[in-house]
C-alpha cells in the first residue's frame, strides 16, 4: 500500500513540471503572437488636432440634437430606426422560411444517404462565407441603394447560419416519437407534423429571435453603404461632422437595441 502511494506521489511530481512547462510555452507563444500582431500596425503618432477634434466629438455626443427625433416634413430619427427595425424583421423572416428545406437537407438523421447531408452543410457553409456588407454591396448594384437591398443581404446571409442551427436542432431531437409513428404506419407528413415539429419548433423560434438581434445590429451598419435604415443619416452626419446629430442617432440606436434585446431575451426564456 505504501509502495503504491509513493509511486503515485512520484508520478505526480514528474507530471506537474511537464504541465507547467507546456503552460509557460503556451504563454510565450501567445506573447510572441501579440508582439507580431502589434508590430504590423502602422503608427505615425498622434495628430496635433486630435485633442480639439476629440473635444468637439464629445461635446456633440453629450449634447445631442433632440429636434432631430421627429421632423414632420423630412427624415428623422424615428423614421430611420423604424426602417432599420423593418429591414431586420423582414430579413429574419425571409431567412427563417428559406432555410427550412436546407436545414432538413443538412440534418444527418433526416437526409439519406450520408453524402446528401454533407452537401447541404457544405452549401450552408458557402453561404455563411460572404459577410452581410459584401452581399449588400452586390444587391445595391442589382436593385439600387434602398432598404430592399438590406433585406435581401440580411435574408441571404442569415440562411447560412440559421440553416446550420436548425439542422443541429433536428439532429439532436429524440427519435422515440418518430420510431413509434413509423411502427404505427404513419405517413411522412404525419411523422413531420406530430413527431418532428413539436420537438424542434421551440428551438427554431429561439434561434430565430437570436438571429433577429444580430440582424438588427447589422442593419444599422448596412445603411452606411446605402442599404437603408438609420445608418444612412449616420454616415451623412459623420461626413459633415454634425456631432450633435451623431449623438442623438447613436443614443437612439442604443435604446432600440437594448429594448429589443430585453424583449427577445424574455421571449427566448419562455420558449426554451
Amino acid at each position: 500500500m505504501t509502495t503504491n502511494a509513493n509511486a503515485n506521489t512520484w508520478r505526480h511530481k514528474v507530471q506537474k513540471p511537464k504541465k507547467n512547462r507546456y503552460r509557460w510555452l503556451i504563454y510565450l507563444l501567445l506573447l510572441l503572437l501579440y508582439i507580431w500582431a502589434f508590430a504590423g500596425i502602422p503608427f505615425d503618432g498622434i495628430k496635433e488636432t486630435a485633442g480639439q477634434i476629440t473635444k468637439s466629438i464629445l461635446s456633440g455626443l453629450f449634447s445631442p440634437d433632440w429636434d432631430y427625433v421627429y421632423l414632420p416634413d423630412g427624415e428623422d430619427l424615428l423614421r430611420g430606426l423604424l426602417e432599420t427595425l423593418t429591414i431586420s424583421i423582414l430579413g429574419t423572416f425571409v431567412s427563417s422560411l428559406v432555410c427550412l428545406p436546407f436545414a432538413f437537407w443538412s440534418a444527418a438523421n433526416r437526409s439519406k444517404p450520408r453524402f446528401a447531408s454533407g452537401s447541404g452543410k457544405m452549401l450552408l457553409s458557402f453561404i455563411r462565407t460572404f459577410p452581410e456588407i459584401v452581399m449588400a454591396l452586390l444587391f445595391i448594384k442589382a436593385v439600387g441603394p434602398n432598404a430592399f437591398a438590406g433585406v435581401l443581404a440580411l435574408g441571404l446571409h442569415s440562411v447560412g447560419m440559421l440553416g446550420k442551427l436548425f439542422a443541429d436542432e433536428i439532429e439532436n431531437m429524440d427519435h422515440g416519437p418518430t420510431e413509434a409513428l413509423v411502427a404505427a404506419g404513419a405517413s411522412r407528413l404525419q411523422i413531420l407534423w406530430f413527431a418532428v415539429l413539436p420537438q424542434v419548433l421551440p428551438g427554431f423560434l429561439s434561434y430565430t429571435l437570436y438571429r433577429f438581434e444580430i440582424n438588427l445590429r447589422s442593419a444599422t451598419i448596412l445603411g452606411v453603404i446605402g442599404a437603408g435604415g438609420i445608418g444612412t443619416p449616420l454616415i451623412f452626419a459623420l461626413s459633415s461632422r454634425d456631432w450633435d446629430r451623431v449623438g442623438i442617432i447613436l443614443l437612439g440606436i442604443i435604446v432600440m437595441i437594448t429594448l429589443v434585446d430585453w424583449i427577445s431575451g424574455a421571449l427566448r426564456k419562455k420558449l426554451v
